[in-house]
């Protein structure tokens, strides 16, 4: 068995979006609102989710990212009773839990930033953010200048060489595994943030926690420079998500093979070995079903999610397909409130709903798909098959984006076995040692090899 989060799949939770929650906190009192995000974990367990990634949830200013209060939660979703309380259920149903852990800045409302507004050269804080300049002003017009994330003056970048910075951090996330029990933590920015950092948090929670996960957002660059045993876990895999929406778009899956080659193949793949995060779409970026310029690819799209090598997320409604673009800097279309039970009753998209279940259930039972080596099969423009082998068992995935029907002649990694359908459970031939399948338009073929 290897550790929880490499056989994991993952369900994201944008909790002020999907409850609804107000967008910016002007609020005193509490909203509780983690009733409503607790009802959505019988259906995160019905798609054989595992594991949830739910955040931002510290207390903030507006989209959870500018953060006042690292200790306490937002209180537009509740208290850290309520948050309490999730934890406990989800891991009733043997749910894991990994918050987002907002690291990189605070916002202008955090403690340590207003002490500097109040004190000025005084703050004992001075050093805690980067930047600092009392020769400069602000666009805020605090009358000094900072360090901000990406010229958004809002979130203030915080300092990793002052050593008051890294304990104050160290602390919050030993705040949350004692309070909360939390599995993991997923940082936000991580390409921002020191290595030396990373590697004092590794430490720190291999002592509070076993199998504790971190895993970073990273966008560009080489992902193997942030995962080792003394640093992250995992990181994002931008690179997977980009070819797997274009791939389709284009009717190219040699992008789609040429990165999973790129990325593990056995030999000379460069985070072979790694175990990437792997999603579609997420908070920051398009809805799938807004993305691709054919409907009927979002089934092929998200058999490769759950089937190439990575750890695969689904982000909360996209398992029936919800629409949601980018508005210019404006993000809350990709966020919207959705009452669980009442879109359960109208599902917009129940087939792709189902096959999401069905590649949950495969994902499962199929160990395989999470620790399997990785050969490709077949390609074409329009047609993909590859296998993921472990021991002496293989699990042969086969994709079609064409309009039409496929005849596949599929040569099969492990002769003289047997080859059953996964969805249907039907043997399939492969006598001569190549599997004989006809694909219909977007479909996909999952057989095991035993």
């Amino acid at each position: 068995m290897g550790k929880w989060y490499e056989e994991a799949v993952f369900y994201h939770m944008y909790p002020i979006g999907m409850t609804g929650a107000p967008r910016r906190n002007e609020q005193e009192e509490v909203t509780h609102r983690f009733d409503e995000l607790e009802k959505w974990l019988p259906h995160i367990e019905s798609l054989g989710c595992t594991a949830v990634y739910i955040g931002p949830l510290f207390e903030s200013t507006s989209h959870g990212y500018d953060t006042r209060d690292y200790k306490l939660v937002d209180r537009r979703l509740g208290d850290n009773e309520d948050f309490r309380h999730f934890v406990k259920e989800a891991h009733e149903r043997e749910i894991k839990v990994v918050v987002d852990g907002v690291f990189n800045h605070t916002g202008r409302e955090f403690f340590a930033f207003q002490d500097i507004q109040k004190n000025r050269e005084n703050s004992p804080y001075c050093s805690w953010y980067k930047g600092i300049n009392f020769g400069w002003n602000s666009p805020y017009n605090d009358g000094f200048g900072y360090e901000a994330w990406r010229n958004c003056f809002e979130l203030v970048n915080l300092n990793y060489r002052e050593p008051k910075v890294r304990e104050y951090i160290l602390d919050v996330i030993g705040f949350w595994i004692d309070e909360f029990d939390i599995d993991g933590i997923r940082l936000d920015c991580a390409d921002c943030l020191e290595f030396s950092f990373m590697q004092d948090m590794r430490r720190y929670t291999n002592e509070k926690k076993a199998d504790f996960w971190l895993m970073g957002e990273v966008i560009h660059g080489d992902y193997s420079r942030y995962i080792s045993p003394d640093k992250l876990d995992s990181v994002t895999n931008y690179e997977l998500h980009k070819g797997l929406y274009s791939g389709h778009n284009d009717h190219n899956y040699f992008e789609i093979a040429h990165t999973i080659r790129r990325e593990f193949d056995q030999n000379g793949g460069i985070y072979r070995g790694m175990k990437l995060y792997s999603f579609v779409d997420n908070h920051d970026v398009d809805r799938i079903a807004s993305k691709l310029n054919v409907p009927g690819h979002i089934f092929p799209v998200h058999t490769l999610l759950f089937t190439l090598p990575g750890i695969p997320s689904i982000y909360y409604g996209s398992e029936w397909g919800i629409q949601g673009r980018k508005e210019g800097g404006n993000d809350d279309p990709l966020r919207p409130a959705v009452e669980i039970e009442e879109a359960l009753e109208n599902v917009p998209n129940s087939e792709l709903l189902e096959w999401i279940k069905t590649l949950g259930r495969i994902h499962k039972e199929q160990p395989a798909l999470s620790a399997g080596s990785y050969q490709e099969l077949l390609l074409t423009n329009r047609q993909y098959a590859f296998a993921r082998t472990l021991g002496d068992e293989s699990v042969i995935v086969a994709v079609n984006n064409d309009d039409k029907d496929a005849e596949l002649n599929i040569r099969i990694p492990i002769q003289g076995k047997t080859c059953t359908d996964l969805v249907s459970g039907e043997t399939l031939d492969a006598g001569d040692g190549c599997l004989h399948v006809t694909l219909a338009a977007n479909e996909s073929l999952l057989a095991a090899v035993k």
